[in-house]
């Protein structure tokens, strides 16, 4: 059996990473952390002539219609190129809940935005004092209007829609809401991350109108299956990042000397650069079944998406911080580029809930189907 990504997808990669290699730089990475920009604009509209943006939003929306599978290749390069654009919140979060619970109207006006680059979308969960259940949050929706405040929101500052998360009094205690950010009653505040390069903000809405998207008190459901989906997305991403850092380890090693000998022939080293390989490769091999998972939409999604999130959070914290080490005290400083998948890995273990709260989910899953 096959596991592989067949020659059109491997094409796809092949073709993505070359784009990013020149427009991508580390140097352009480096401008957008110095300088705390939120994304770069040049890049993403870039990205969104590629039509990565359209990849699986269905050609009736201005999309490629194409599957999962192509998504994830363009993911794991996005995280190789620690990319400072609003990717994630658009194509992962805010097309795919539109996708999955909108009404004709609502795709019609946001999906060919969303698949020309023309919008971007976020979403709105988290709130202040950590963990958001139903029963915890503070932000309602009531007549068509939402009040309260959300953050840290991933590219909330730059977006054009949130997708957001409220409270309910029926049902399973939470509405998703689908809200236009330009209207004054909502006020955007910048908040600063581990990751200067990727932009959050916090979301305050004071009597904003808002869309119910999919049906009223059913929307945690639907944030669970959310979730799912951009656990998978967001583990390519940092497979990506891993393979990098190991990568850029390696390099260093072997073009370092030490006592007349580069530091890679030292045993120290070699243990590094092994246990880095094989951490990255266990993940990358229950990111293939994530992969499957979403793309077959089968009846262990839930599962799979946990393994495939744990598995790549360890990778690539542990890629990122091995990476530092193996540069020795210079991996510390500013002017090296370490710091840009130590920092981008620790963001993306944060985006959609904690490694502890995904291994939760694992625990629950596999007792479920016992």
């Amino acid at each position: 059996m096959n596991f592989e990504f067949s020659e059109e997808q491997q094409m796809l990669r092949d073709q993505a990473r070359n784009y990013l290699s020149q427009h991508c730089p580390t140097t352009l990475v480096r401008r957008v952390l110095n300088n705390r920009e939120t994304h770069d604009a040049d890049l993403y509209k870039g990205i969104a002539e590629m039509g990565w943006t359209a990849t699986t939003i269905p050609e009736e929306y201005g999309g490629l219609g194409m599957s999962s599978l192509e998504l994830v290749v363009i993911a794991e390069e996005l995280g190789r190129a620690c990319a400072p654009v609003p990717f994630s919140s658009t194509v992962y979060l805010a097309a795919e809940a539109i996708m999955a619970l909108g009404t004709e109207a609502q795709k019609e006006a946001w999906l060919p935005k969303f698949a020309d680059g023309s919008a971007i979308g976020c979403f709105a969960m988290g709130e202040a004092g950590g963990a958001v259940t139903p029963d915890l949050m503070r932000t309602t929706l009531s007549d068509g209007v939402i009040n309260g405040t959300k953050l840290p929101v991933a590219d909330g500052g730059i977006a054009d829609v949130a997708i957001v998360v409220c409270a309910a009094d029926k049902g399973d205690g939470a509405t998703l809401a689908l809200v236009d950010l330009s209207q004054d009653c909502i006020d955007k505040d910048n908040v600063q991350m581990i990751d200067f390069s990727r932009g959050h903000a916090e979301l305050i809405f004071n009597g904003a109108c808002a869309e119910v998207l999919g049906e009223e008190g059913a929307g945690w459901a639907a944030v669970e299956s959310l979730m799912n989906t951009a656990a998978i997305l967001f583990a390519w991403e940092q497979i990506g990042i891993a393979d990098r850092a190991l990568e850029q380890a390696r390099e260093y090693a072997l073009g370092r000397f030490a006592f007349g000998r580069s530091i890679a022939s030292y045993q120290a080293i070699k243990h590094k650069l092994a246990k880095m390989y094989v951490k990255n490769t266990l993940a990358r091999s229950n990111a293939y079944y994530g992969a499957w998972a979403l793309n077959a939409g089968a009846s262990d999604l839930a599962v799979a998406a946990a393994t495939t999130r744990v598995a790549a959070i360890q990778a690539s914290l542990f890629a990122a911080e091995e990476n530092i080490q193996t540069h020795g005290g210079m991996g510390f400083t500013w002017e090296f580029d370490c710091q840009f998948y130590y920092r981008r890995a620790k963001l993306l273990s944060l985006a959609v809930g904690s490694e502890k709260q995904w291994q939760s989910r694992l625990v629950d899953g596999l007792a479920a189907t016992a």
